[in-house]
């Protein structure tokens, strides 16, 4: 496996922190993946070892006020940036790997980030995986959300730690204390981003029939970060003829952390592999048609 790092201009200029991992020789698809809230781009190692070793590139990024990248912590002003940004990795991405099948991943927050995106952009996309998605109310309390939406339109940076159950990430206690003491998780929420985030999911969830490109959602029963029934509403919503759900028994929110991560993994790689095989066939009758 190669492992290459960067930076790339978000909306603004904002310098914005990337990875990405290669399989030695030629790779047969690329994933890009979104982080969830508070999160960073090197904790889906899990994910990324399991399409590597099918031959399929991975590239993820810190959004703007997370990880490695530029950034008031927890906070955006508009989620367009978001939207900007995702768009110009994903331009970045396609013109480093032309002609290769391209695909959105995105956990949490960043499966709403990658849904949106899906439905805006489809053009570059093959195909897009959310897991555990963020499509109903952020997991913090009530009168947080009221506060949020106050403050939000005269400090909308104001920032309060959003108390999220890190044991509910995982059922391996490894997972949760490193989560726990990774310096890179600054688990702090503004009151922007809260509305801002209110509103993506209103728009996502009420345009969910016009996305039309290969769709795979996954999410565990025992998630208390998001309500699966969002989720579930979702999907059977989608406007897609080709579209997946796998829910895990006992899982919690980072099923690719989870104790059957590896099954996870396979699964999302072997999601991939048939999403190639499907547009390699699509292709054989104009390639013919051309020689």
């Amino acid at each position: 496996m190669q492992h290459k790092e960067g930076l790339f201009s978000g909306v603004e200029d904002l310098q914005l922190y990337y990875q990405c991992w290669l399989p030695r020789g030629t790779a047969r698809a690329v994933v890009i993946l979104v982080h969830g809230f508070s999160d960073h781009c090197g904790r889906y190692e899990n994910l990324v070892d399991g399409l590597v070793r099918h031959r399929i590139a991975a590239y993820s990024y810190d959004l703007r006020g997370h990880g490695q990248s530029s950034g008031t912590r927890g906070y955006v002003q508009h989620f367009d940036n978001y939207r900007q940004d995702t768009r110009a990795f994903v331009d970045l991405v396609a013109k480093q790997h032309p002609g290769l099948p391209l695909f959105l991943y995105g956990h949490s927050m960043g499966g709403l980030i990658a849904l949106d995106q899906a439905l805006r952009y489809p053009e570059r996309l093959n195909g897009v995986i959310a897991s555990a998605p963020l499509l109903g109310n952020p997991p913090v309390a009530t009168v947080k959300l009221i506060a949020s939406r106050l403050l939000s339109k005269i400090w909308p940076s104001f920032s309060v730690p959003a108390g999220l159950d890190s044991g509910a990430i995982s059922r391996d206690d490894t997972v949760v204390k490193a989560y726990q003491e990774d310096p890179l998780i600054h688990g702090r929420g503004t009151a922007r981003l809260a509305t801002e985030l209110e509103e993506a999911i209103a728009q996502v969830q009420a345009n969910a029939q016009h996305l039309k490109l290969p769709f795979f959602i996954y999410f565990g029963n025992a998630d208390r970060l998001i309500n699966p029934e969002d989720c579930l509403r979702f999907y059977n919503n989608v406007g897609s003829a080709d579209k997946t759900i796998t829910i895990y028994e006992g899982g919690y929110h980072e099923n690719h952390n989870d104790i059957h991560r590896e099954r996870v993994a396979i699964e999302v790689a072997q999601w991939v592999e048939a999403q190639i095989l499907i547009a390699s066939q699509q292709h054989e009758p104009q390639d013919q048609a051309d020689g």
